[in-house]
């Protein structure tokens, strides 16, 4: 299990692998307003699908706040396109932790602006 200080970096590493390191085998994610997803292995190909047209993330961590095996994260997440022009948009996570392993993972963002054409600097 990667530390948790890792989670970011391993989520801009755009490597499914490295971000399914730090999910419980029973874990549900929640994108947005997308439906859950339900299991590690299913978690990993999604996220494998949404970076396909992806040439980076990167997430500038803003705040994190941990209470009782439940962290919230602020963070303001940068894509960069396939095209290589960027969009920034603001983002919360929050995740709780079993047994080291997180089981539960929201996110909450508005990825309008990245689907958009629109463009950040």
């Amino acid at each position: 299990m990667p530390a948790r200080e890792q989670l970011l970096t391993d989520i801009d590493s755009m490597e499914p692998e490295r971000f399914a390191a730090h999910l419980s085998s029973d874990v549900t994610m929640r994108f947005g307003n997308a439906d859950p997803i339900y299991g590690r292995d299913a978690v990993r190909e999604a996220w494998s699908a949404f970076c396909e047209d992806l040439n980076g993330v990167k997430h500038e961590l803003i705040e994190q706040w941990t209470i009782d095996g439940t962290t919230i994260v602020e963070a303001r997440v940068t894509y960069t396109r396939g095209d290589d022009s960027k969009v920034s948009v603001p983002v919360t996570t929050i995740y709780r932790e079993r047994a080291g392993e997180i089981n539960d993972y929201r996110i909450y963002i508005d990825l309008a602006p990245l689907f958009s054409g629109q463009t950040s600097t």
